[in-house]
């Protein structure tokens, strides 16, 4: 029998199952809810777990994201043996109705504030963790971004929910290339291919600032910075297909330092407009008009 490993990933809230030789080859299936698990078996009888909010299916592993009502180190054993016990009485873990095999994607490309980038959006959830690849050698989470970095034309890609975020070098222009990138997303996706393995995020600084644990350890103004950032400003920002972190508040000489990202990095009008925007919103929102916003790109 394929061999079963239980695996932790940064992300508390999911576990890996894997095995030791592959369970589907060349696409990746995601399951939010059983009425989404038609294809998939052991999806279907996992969603009878209470505490299965997501089933990520994969190459090699099977992945698990749990509501909080439990913790894995109570339930991965029994799980783990649920699914064995399935596969051993020859179980189907996924069915691939050729016909039905592609699902149709819509992408779309849209231009945003800085010129050497392109924004492309689909009509489906790509990742809920935003990654940032500079270069090939940062797309291990991300394969998607890793085959876009095949295009000579491609400088950095970022990720985060449904879109895309395409920086290109100065020697092309966006005009002759959007149809073919966008075609390629499209295409990408419709095979049933993953953007984002949101379990090999690595933790970076990053990504530790997008962790509830980190919220709860900042003080009170760093918390109303982040609450005035998450809900007035990043909207606006992803949008344009740029994203907008807190780094760091000093209470000392009033210094909040936001990390921009996407889009918004190496823009000098976005960087500008966005610096003098969110200053003049947190002076008048936290009172103190002593506040200073620096802006630095990721």
């Amino acid at each position: 029998m394929n061999k079963l490993t239980i695996k932790n990933t940064n992300n508390p809230s999911i576990v890996k199952f894997e095995f030791d030789d592959f369970i589907v080859r060349n696409q990746s299936f995601e399951f939010k809810n059983i009425d989404e698990t038609k294809n998939s078996p052991l999806a279907q009888k996992l969603f009878y777990l209470p505490f299965v909010k997501t089933v990520f299916i994969s190459g090699n592993f099977i992945a698990i994201e749990r509501f909080s009502i439990v913790e894995w180190e109570d339930v991965q054993d029994a799980v783990a043996k649920e699914i064995e016990d399935f596969i051993e009485q020859g179980g189907k873990i996924i069915e691939i109705d050729e016909t039905t095999k592609k699902v149709p994607v819509t992408v779309y490309g849209e231009t945003t504030p800085n010129p050497a980038v392109m924004k492309f959006v689909a009509n489906k959830l790509l990742t809920k963790t935003m990654v940032e690849c500079k270069n090939i050698d940062e797309t291990k989470a991300a394969p998607l971004a890793k085959e876009l970095f095949n295009f000579p034309f491609v400088k950095e890609v970022f990720i985060d929910e449904n879109y895309i975020s395409i920086t290109k070098y100065e020697i092309a222009d966006w005009d002759e290339l959007t149809l073919e990138v966008r075609t390629f997303i499209k295409e990408y996706l419709e095979n049933g291919k993953a953007a984002v393995d949101e379990t090999l995020i690595t933790a970076t600084a990053n990504h530790e600032k997008q962790q509830e644990s980190y919220f709860e350890n900042l003080d009170a103004t760093s918390q109303q910075i982040i609450n005035i950032l998450e809900e007035y400003v990043k909207p606006a920002v992803q949008g344009d297909g740029g994203n907008i972190m807190f780094e760091s508040y000093n209470e000392d000489n009033k210094q909040v330092n936001v990390i921009l990202q996407g889009a918004c990095s190496g823009c000098p009008s976005s960087t500008f407009t966005l610096k003098n925007g969110i200053e003049n919103m947190l002076r008048q929102m936290l009172n103190d008009n002593e506040l200073v916003v620096i802006a630095n790109n990721a």
